[in-house]
This record gives structure tokens, sequence and C-alpha cells, in this order.
């Protein structure tokens, strides 16, 4: 049996053991990333990569965790029995094989949460994806958006501080900024020591900057935990001229 009709074989059995296990799209199926791991697995070689990438797919194609491993059960099942009726068993999954999977999983879905949420929990201001939806109600609403708005940014310089030390800086400083900026303007985390302000441009705009970066200073210096933690840099950034290039913005920023 050459190589092809063998990969096509294996596809049609963990499809059928698939599918009579209950999976409910058939039509959502077939992958390439199938195709990957069906030839990864008739190889012989590592499948780590391509059950990552399997697991990032079904992630993707709205796939839920216990779909994805019984799925992944049934192509197991098929290679270990070569019967024609199997019984998927997740239980049953080799350890590395079922790890994978679900960090490739785990991955898409991590981020589609961070996507959708709203405020950070950790510092209690809002995400960037918020950030970015607020930014698009800017530009629809005024075509001169980067006359009328700016963007204040806070990064602290946190290469020698440890990771607790990071959050309690970055919570310092997020309560500096609400304090200074609290007539309703959008407040939102970045990154992990980047903070970003969407401002109207006004005549106190530039005092607020200094209280801003006065008060910050003085909240890193009355907690010795953050000590490692450099001083917080301030400046204000102009918008772009569209909201994609706003978006691509806030990207560059928060690295």
């Amino acid at each position: 049996m050459g190589v092809a009709q063998a990969e096509r074989l294996l596809k049609s059995r963990w499809r059928t053991a698939t599918m009579a296990a209950g999976w409910a799209f058939p039509s959502d199926w077939p992958l390439a990333e199938v195709d990957d791991v069906c030839a990864a697995m008739l190889e012989n070689t590592d499948p780590g990569d391509a059950l990552v990438r399997l697991g990032r797919a079904r992630a993707e194609a709205g796939a839920g965790l216990s779909e994805t491993l019984l799925d992944l059960a049934a192509l197991h099942a098929v290679l270990t029995d070569a019967s024609h009726i199997v019984s998927p068993n997740v239980d049953a999954l080799p350890s590395r094989m079922l790890r994978m999977t679900a960090l490739g999983w785990a991955d898409v879905v991590t981020k589609q949460a961070g996507d959708c949420a709203a405020e950070d929990p950790l510092t209690g201001l809002a995400t960037a994806a918020y950030l970015r939806t607020r930014l698009g109600e800017v530009y629809r609403e005024t075509p001169v958006a980067p006359l009328d708005y700016a963007l204040v940014l806070l990064r602290l310089d946190v290469h020698r501080a440890s990771g607790w030390s990071r959050v309690v800086a970055m919570t310092l400083v997020s309560d500096a900024l609400r304090t200074v900026f609290d007539s309703g303007e959008t407040l939102a985390t970045l990154g992990p020591c980047v903070a970003a302000v969407l401002v109207r441009r006004d005549e106190l705009l530039a005092r607020r900057v200094s209280n801003l970066r006065v008060l910050a200073a003085d909240r890193l210096a009355d907690d010795p935990n953050v000590r490692p933690v450099g001083p917080a840099k301030v400046w204000t950034e102009r918008l772009p001229d569209t909201h994609t290039e706003a978006c691509q913005l806030l990207t560059s920023l928060g690295r």
C-alpha cells in the first residue's frame, strides 16, 4: 500500500470512529491539520507539532475541549486496534498526545478570552481589546480624531523586577492613572508593563501628564516591594490617521 493510500485509509477510519462517537457537525471535521496528523503518525515522526496545530484548528472552528479530545481518542483507537469497530476512550490516550492537543486548543481559547474580556482582573483597567473598540467609536465619531484625541502612555522599566513586583507595580501605577484621569477617559492595559489612556486634547492635558508622572513615581517610591522596578516613563502619543493604524500602534506599544 502506498503512503498516500495509507493516509487516506487512516483518515477515513478516524473520521468514521469520530462520527460514530457523536461528532456534532460532520462538515467541520475535515481540516488540513487532520492530514498533517495522519502523515506524522504513519511516518513515525514526532506528531507533537501536528497535534498542537490540530488542537488550535479545532478551537478556532468552535469545537469544545471534550469534543476535541474525543476526536483524538478516536484516532488513538484506530491506530491501536485494526478491527473495523472501535470504541474511543479519552482515558486511554497517551499523556503526551493528550497534552499537546490540549495545549494547542487552550492557546486559542485563552487568546479569545483575553480579546473578549473588557477588564484586566489584576489592574482593573480596560483591556487592549476594549481600547481598540473605543478607538473605533472615536474614529467614526469625528473625521479629525488625531486632532481631538491623544493617547497618554505609561511604561514601567521592569527588567530587574520579579513577577510579583511587576504585578504590584502595575497595580500601583494603575491607581495613579485612575486618580489623575477621573473624568470618564478610557484607561487600558496594553501589556505587562504598559498602560494607556485615551484622552481629549485640551489645555489641561500637559498638566495632567505631569501630575501622572509625579504621582506614579510617588506611589512606586512608597512601596518597598517594588524597589527593583525602574521609573515610570510617561508620554503623549499622537493618534494615527486611521483606526487600523491606531490598532497597529497599540500592538507595537504593548510589546
